[in-house]
């Protein structure tokens, strides 16, 4: 749960700039800590509307990013 608490304050910052790559709505980021209330298991059901801590995952190369995540981190 810590994770995620951290993933809300720093979602006040910026992305990290060699973020590569999209969101592919996989869901994954959403069981990291606990089960999102806003993830039907097809997808986010607030999707458009998603808190920047959601937004922003991964902000940075450091945050754990699972497989099937679209996102990369270049050098």
């Amino acid at each position: 749960m810590g994770l995620k608490i951290q993933r809300t304050f720093t979602s006040l910052l910026p992305v990290d700039e060699g973020r590569k790559g999209s969101c592919r709505r996989c869901g994954q980021c959403c069981k990291l800590a606990f089960d999102c209330p806003f993830y039907d298991g097809k997808g986010c059901v607030v999707y458009s509307l998603r808190p920047p801590q959601c937004r922003k995952y991964p902000r940075t190369k450091e945050e754990s990013i699972v497989q099937d995540c679209g996102f990369i981190f270049g050098d």
